[in-house]
């Protein structure tokens, strides 16, 4: 049910209100939405950046002068009509990414929530999550971004060494990402996430974990480790591949992972999964849906979503991709009321697949009950109870299945990929055998 326009714009007063509620319990997340459920995510991406870094190959944009107005408008129009061909009625984060989004105007977002809250219910405690990069975060500008509803910050700090700065083609310095994380915990405390890189061209392992420990000396209660991954079309890969810089070393960054993640528990953070760390309950909720398969709407251009289209009278959930070129996706937005450009609807054993994936990327894994919200015939049990290789996973430390679910050990989160193929390839055969004589069908 829509929410009168008075109400929709008390929302931002409401969540300032709800901002200091409970954490999310430290034994496992946010609950997440069943499958089918009338309950989503909602995911804006902003595409323009001041420039493009170097090793990034996201769908983001140099503007030339952007028509904020027209994006705005485009946005509120596509967040609507994706609302309504979902059938969701509660938004449960929301999540402004990029590109760069906190080059944006804070009027662009509260446009975008007080449409999501007209169209849909949008708890007052609902994660609204804004990615920001230092050199566009200056304190007054976050205190904006924070009278427009935002009430979580997701920084780039990426490094701490001008060097490695520079090298990845980021426009702000090391001074300069310690005073936006000082001001945005200063306006958001215990709601601050930094991004930190690994894996560099040329990089050490003692001098990344000093970076690491001179974060924990300031950071908030979120941190996230990412590798790099040199991707074709990128800077970086042209100049690793010409011989210009050193090929990143996968054994040191895998020692980097391992020393890092072992320094974050020690300092009291949980590692909830493979790249993110949370302590006093500060886990991302939206996030957290990704991880759990929950339903998300993605809006913007080159957005992606996963929803049944129960609005439109569909059953199945859909990969959703929208258009990528900014101004291409402005016209069909304004023509058709969104601008998707692709729908993939995904059989049974596609969503099984990406259930198991991505729940196993959490240290909570897959319980059995989550499990059965999306397969009620073929148990974990039955899946992996007799498998052998599964057995030899157990035996040495690196998988667990019991009366909870099924979930990677401490160690078995370091080398999930190669978890995943023995399960995903045991899960398959399962599928194969089942028979319509065997499994009821609905």
């Amino acid at each position: 049910m829509a929410l009168p326009r008075a109400q929709a714009r008390g929302w931002v007063k409401a969540a300032k209100l709800a901002q200091r509620r409970r954490p999310a319990e430290d034994t496992g997340g946010p609950q997440s939405p069943a499958p089918g459920s009338q309950r989503a995510a909602l995911y804006v991406h902003w595409p323009y950046c001041e420039k493009r870094c170097s090793y990034c190959n996201f769908n983001k944009y140099i503007p030339r002068g952007v028509d904020e107005a027209a994006l705005r408008r485009c946005l509120v129009t596509e967040a609507q009509t994706l609302l309504r061909l979902s059938g969701v009625r509660q938004v449960e984060s929301v999540f402004f990414g990029g590109g760069t989004p906190s080059l944006a105007s804070p009027q662009t977002v509260a446009a975008v929530l007080e449409a999501v809250a007209q169209a849909a219910h949008l708890p007052a405690d609902s994660e609204v999550t804004l990615e920001a990069n230092p050199t566009s975060a200056s304190g007054s500008r976050l205190a904006a971004f924070g009278a427009a509803g935002v009430n979580r910050l997701s920084i780039g700090l990426q490094s701490l060494d001008d060097t490695e700065l520079q090298l990845l083609g980021r426009t702000h310095s090391a001074s300069d990402a310690l005073q936006t994380l000082a001001e945005a915990q200063r306006l958001f405390p215990g709601r601050v996430s930094v991004d930190l890189m690994l894996g560099l061209p040329a990089q050490q392992v003692g001098p990344w974990l000093r970076q690491l420990q001179d974060l924990l000396r300031c950071c908030d209660d979120h941190v996230s480790l990412y590798q790099l991954s040199l991707e074709r079309g990128t800077a970086l890969f042209t100049q690793v591949q010409q011989g210009a810089l050193p090929a990143p070393d996968p054994e040191l960054a895998a020692e980097m992972y391992q020393e890092g993640r072992a320094v974050l528990r020690e300092a009291g953070f949980r590692q909830y999964e493979v790249s993110n760390f949370a302590r006093n309950g500060a886990l991302s909720t939206h996030n957290w849906t990704y991880w759990q398969c929950g339903q998300y709407l993605g809006v913007g251009p080159g957005a992606h979503g996963r929803f049944i289209p129960q609005g439109a009278g569909g059953h199945t959930r859909e990969a959703r991709i929208q258009t990528l070129e900014p101004d291409n996706w402005m016209k069909e937005v304004t023509l058709f009321g969104h601008g998707t450009r692709r729908r993939i609807p995904l059989s049974e054993l596609e969503l099984l697949e990406e259930v198991l994936a991505m729940g196993l990327r959490t240290d909570v894994g897959i319980t059995h009950q989550h499990w059965q919200q999306f397969e009620p015939q073929l148990t974990l049990w039955d899946l992996f109870g007799a498998s052998k290789e599964v057995k030899g996973l157990q035996e040495q430390g690196l998988l667990l299945l019991d009366h909870r679910g099924l979930r990677c050990s401490w160690e078995g989160l370091a080398v999930l990929d190669s978890l995943l193929l023995s399960l995903l390839s045991r899960l398959q055969e399962a599928w194969q055998q089942k028979t319509p004589s065997s499994v009821p069908r609905g």
